[in-house]
């Protein structure tokens, strides 16, 4: 599900890709779902390419989400994404224990909790991977 969702530097909020022309992904919005070409200049990230720091290896954006959502009962963050650093880190750290505290700002963590509102917010909290079925591709 989180291939379909995508972050557009610059611009609030998530978006589902509708369609793709040649030179731009045409994309809805989550919130609103007013729909907008986003161009090839735009930096257009797919939530599910995004992982976050931690001590060792990069930790996908998908399991902290489910991490988050087992933490939260599948509702939204009990935490206001405004809340002070320190407050952030603290909730940060109960779902994601080793992340890096040096390359993880605050910023990042808000952006994480707003995400998680909008998807939980929208049915959009599905965050397992679906892996294709390979009986199916070895047939074609």
């Amino acid at each position: 599900m989180l291939k379909k969702v995508v972050a557009i530097s610059g611009k609030p909020g998530l978006y589902k890709v509708i369609s793709q022309g040649k030179n731009m992904l045409i994309v809805e919005s989550l919130t609103d779902g007013k729909r907008m070409p986003a161009h090839s200049t735009d930096k257009v990230v797919a939530l599910n390419d995004v992982s976050m720091f931690t001590t060792g290896d990069d930790k996908p954006l998908r399991e902290i989400l489910e991490a988050l959502k087992a933490k939260e009962s599948g509702a939204k963050a009990s935490i206001d994404p405004k809340s002070d650093a320190s407050t952030l880190r603290n909730f940060f750290a109960e779902i994601l224990p080793d992340f890096d505290r040096e390359r993880v700002y605050p910023t990042d963590i808000k952006k994480l909790i707003q995400w998680y509102n909008i998807l939980v917010e929208t049915g959009n909290a599905d965050f397992s991977v679906v892996e294709e079925n390979t009986e199916e591709a070895a047939k074609a």
